[in-house]
């Protein structure tokens, strides 16, 4: 069986297999992607609008088509899908319009007189590793900066989405990339070790796990190449006692169960004050109970399957092992006995630290759910954890809500709203959730050489 294959979660169908490349297929691409930049970093800022431009043009027009693929590929429902290209889009459009003004030069003060600027260059090749869960989104917010900011691009993509990895280059080949500009690679591990280790490759960009981070972050270590990491996040949902408690059901339901809790940045613990408990409970699974679980190719499903049989057999593996040492299933909890990667939308209370539940990412349907005596109890307990992504807090008391963002260990913090992403927001967060940041300006800064030029008197 090939590393890359397409497997449609729904149904458990082998759809296609590609081939993984083989090592001269590896040296051609990262030499093509070189010799482009070189030319590339050259070129005038009109010309890196104009393909950004046409990129998020092409988007749109296949709108449908991506989404389909990402359906196919990992169990997306439809309407989610094409509400990533959506996204997508945006963020190509967004570095079109924004990307030359984040690359004017900087004028500095010199004590000792003269001129100083600091000018902003692109470094070279870059390595994107890319998961399986947001196929198109986790590489356009890699690829729309660092290709306005002169860089080429080497695109590893998750071994479950190689239609959605050509999709993408074909995209960047009809809207006139220079040769090279942007390459995707079939790798095995291996080869992706040896293309980080390749002198020519001047960073490494990787969304995924702690494992693959830290693997990633050892080899870029020894190789002095900087990295931008986006691993995992175990997000607390905060419920105040100001909260409004309708508006809070909600955004934790899509904050937990949009791509079938499939998300990073998902609202996976939910921590409620003591006075709101019991009337949130009740709002949170009616909302959950409506959650139509069925054919992601359908319109109105609003919850898929997970995107691969083992996806599925961890998610229950965490919710089992909670269950046997005293935690309570709210609602589902179980496998569907059907074809494919399918689990129902499941609530858990009473998880304590010996659970697996506590520490563990839960990337799935499943959301835990604390009681909470007192604000600076809900504040430790959300910051009791190894992640440190992001944070929403639902208060109507707008100052308390500040002040409690400001108390939390996160890189990010929504209130009011339920976890999310724009193409003007920086995204990222501290602890084992990685380093560095993407989207906004903050993402044109990771991979660029800041280079101070200095004039005398």
């Amino acid at each position: 069986m090939s590393l890359y294959a397409v497997t449609n979660p729904a149904t458990g169908e082998s759809v296609k297999e590609y081939a993984t490349a083989t090592d001269a297929e590896i040296q051609s691409a990262v030499a093509s992607a070189h010799s482009a930049f070189k030319e590339w970093n050259k070129s005038t800022l009109t010309e890196r609008v104009k393909l950004l431009g046409r990129v998020a043009e092409l988007y749109a027009e296949r709108r449908n088509e991506l989404a389909a693929i990402v359906t196919r590929e990992m169990g997306k429902p439809i309407f989610q899908a094409q509400l990533e290209v959506d996204t997508v889009a945006s963020i190509y459009r967004y570095y079109a319009d924004n990307g030359p003004s984040y690359l004017e030069d900087e004028e500095l003060e010199v004590a000792a007189g003269g001129r100083a600027i600091v000018r902003k260059e692109g470094l070279g090749v870059l390595l994107g590793i890319m998961p399986w869960n947001f196929p198109y989104y986790q590489v356009a917010r890699f690829a729309a900066p660092n290709l306005m900011n002169g860089n080429t691009i080497l695109l590893k993509h998750a071994p479950q989405c190689p239609e959605s990895a050509l999709a993408m280059e074909q995209i960047f080949l009809d809207a006139g990339a220079p040769k090279g500009a942007y390459v995707n690679v079939f790798a095995t591990n291996e080869q992706i070790a040896d293309i980080i280790a390749d002198p020519r490759v001047q960073g490494v960009s990787l969304t995924g796990s702690e494992r693959a981070g830290s693997a990633v972050a050892e080899i870029a270590g020894r190789n002095l190449k900087k990295v931008v990491l986006e691993l995992g996040g175990s997000d607390p949902f905060l419920v105040l006692d100001s909260a409004d408690v309708d508006q809070a059901a909600t955004h934790a339901l899509f904050g937990r169960f949009g791509n079938t809790g499939q998300a990073c940045n998902a609202a996976k613990r939910i921590i409620i004050a003591d006075a709101v408990y019991d009337q949130f409970v009740e709002k949170f699974l009616t909302a959950v109970s409506s959650v139509k679980v069925g054919d992601p190719t359908e319109a109105d499903t609003f919850m898929g399957p997970l995107s691969s049989a083992a996806a599925r057999d961890g998610i229950a593996a965490q919710v089992d092992d909670a269950v046997a040492k005293g935690a309570t299933v709210l609602t589902g909890g179980n496998r569907l006995e059907q074809p494919g990667a399918w689990f129902q939308p499941t609530v858990l209370a009473g998880v304590t630290e010996d659970m697996r539940a506590f520490s563990e990412e839960l990337f799935g349907p499943v959301a835990v759910l604390y009681r909470v005596a007192s604000e600076d109890e809900a504040v430790e307990l959300a910051n009791n954890s190894v992640y440190g992504l992001g944070a929403v807090i639902q208060s109507t008391n707008g100052a308390k809500a500040q002040e409690i963002a400001e108390r939390l260990d996160t890189g990010m913090v929504y209130i009011n709203e339920a976890p999310g992403t724009a193409a003007e927001l920086p995204f990222g967060g501290i602890k084992r959730s990685g380093v560095g940041r993407e989207l906004g300006k903050y993402g044109m800064d990771e991979f660029v050489n800041r280079k101070l030029i200095r004039t005398g008197k």
